[in-house]
């Protein structure tokens, strides 16, 4: 990924490098967001992990990172002689489009806030300094 926004800014970016972009999601991650996409009902570890063809406890660590950004959601299916396991599913993608926006307007804020710092700091410097003949 480029360092510099501008370089940034000056590549192509497909909407999946979003979730790499916000969460630095690596592509393990995206690969198992995709397949529980794809997939017609909620999908276990395991199912994700032979979608992805990789180890339980790799794709296990995947679904982790993808849990905590909220990409995805957990439900628990109990058996009918007791115990359980889980299931995981994409969580709406508006819900996660609105995320992606909340967090894009603070960063801007943020940004905006910073770049007046800047040009505060830097005004009151030139100010100070004498002037060549």
């Amino acid at each position: 990924m480029p360092d510099s926004m501008s370089e940034q800014l000056q590549q192509d970016m497909e909407c999946e490098g979003l979730l790499e972009c916000f969460h630095g999601l690596k592509q393990l991650d995206k690969d198992c967001f995709r397949a529980l996409v794809r997939a017609e009902e909620p999908l276990t570890v395991d199912e994700v992990a032979e979608a992805v063809d990789r180890e339980r406890s790799t794709a296990y660590r995947a679904i982790q990172r993808l849990l905590q950004t909220g990409f995805i959601r957990k439900d628990q299916v109990n058996y009918d002689q007791g115990g359980y396991y889980h299931v995981y599913s994409p969580t709406d993608p508006s819900k996660i489009a609105d995320d992606m926006q909340r967090m894009l307007n603070d960063w801007y804020a943020k940004m905006g806030q910073l770049i007046q710092e800047f040009e505060t700091k830097y005004e009151s410097a030139d100010a100070t300094v004498p002037a060549e003949s």
